[in-house]
């Protein structure tokens, strides 16, 4: 019961940290844009590599969920995942990073591609459509970006890291790369069924990690999704399969390991 009042929070209140100053990059902007989907307006972040205004080059894009919690201390819920401090680091693998805001209370229905049976939600989809067909379409235009699948990545944590593997299963013609944290797959088995009915292309790659710390049925459903991944014929070498000792369900684990998937996804 503990585990699950926990993520109930977590997803229904991502509230902001206004006790914080901000810690954003120069490299970080936002803008905001129509959200014809929801009919209202939503902030978009984005993370511009250093050498950008400098080079005439197109870089791979990250689309990421929870923006308030990517970069920023000031705006996140319980700490930012320093997403602009590692990739300010790097002199090679640059990418742009798009970060797209949560509803606040409106979460659970835009991070939940089927509802759950207590919690409801279930607009995840609509919310797909939104980063397909408004934003990606913006910021190519807007950008200098690589606009196909190969160099188009996803990445989330908790309902994010549901969505990241959803959008990689339904849109493999959008997103050939997945970044999972601590996948919220027990909202619903239908993620199961989706997987398994799903053609894969053998060039989609996954980068799965939770804790064992988490709870509830976490680190089970994981092995289980991956499992289901071999059978349908994913190639080992695309799936990396993290469990990390103590790890719990927070900020924490998802900004100390956000390099390594990094790494992974963009080798």
């Amino acid at each position: 019961m503990k585990f699950f009042i926990i993520i109930f929070l977590f997803f229904l209140g991502a509230s902001t940290n206004m006790t914080a100053q901000s810690t954003a990059s120069k490299q970080v902007s936002t803008f905001k844009i129509i959200a014809p989907q929801f009919d209202t307006n939503k902030t978009i972040w984005v993370y511009l590599p250093q050498t950008y205004h400098t080079s005439k080059q197109n870089y791979p894009v990250i689309y990421m969920f929870d923006a308030q919690n990517l970069f920023d201390a000031e705006t996140s819920y319980v700490g930012e995942w320093k997403v602009d401090e590692y990739l300010d680091s790097l002199t090679n693998k640059e990418v742009i990073v798009i970060g797209i805001e949560h509803g606040n209370e409106k979460r659970l229905d835009e991070l939940t591609p089927y509802p759950h049976e207590k919690h409801g939600g279930g607009q995840g989809d609509v919310f797909m459509q939104f980063i397909i067909n408004t934003v990606k379409p913006h910021v190519d235009l807007n950008y200098r970006t690589q606009v196909d699948a190969e160099h188009t990545t996803i990445f989330g944590a908790s309902l994010g890291g549901l969505m990241a593997f959803y959008a990689t299963i339904k849109y493999p013609d959008t997103f050939s790369k997945a970044g999972v944290f601590s996948p919220s797959f027990w909202i619903s088995n239908k993620i199961f069924e989706l997987t398994s009915s799903s053609e894969i292309p053998k060039t989609s790659k996954f980068f799965f990690l939770v804790g064992n710390k988490e709870g509830g049925t976490m680190v089970p459903d994981q092995e289980k999704m991956v499992k289901l991944l071999l059978s349908k014929g994913v190639s080992k070498d695309n799936i990396e399969h993290i469990i990390i000792e103590g790890g719990q369900h927070n900020e924490k684990l998802w900004s100390e390991n956000f390099p390594k998937a990094f790494d992974w996804l963009l080798n």
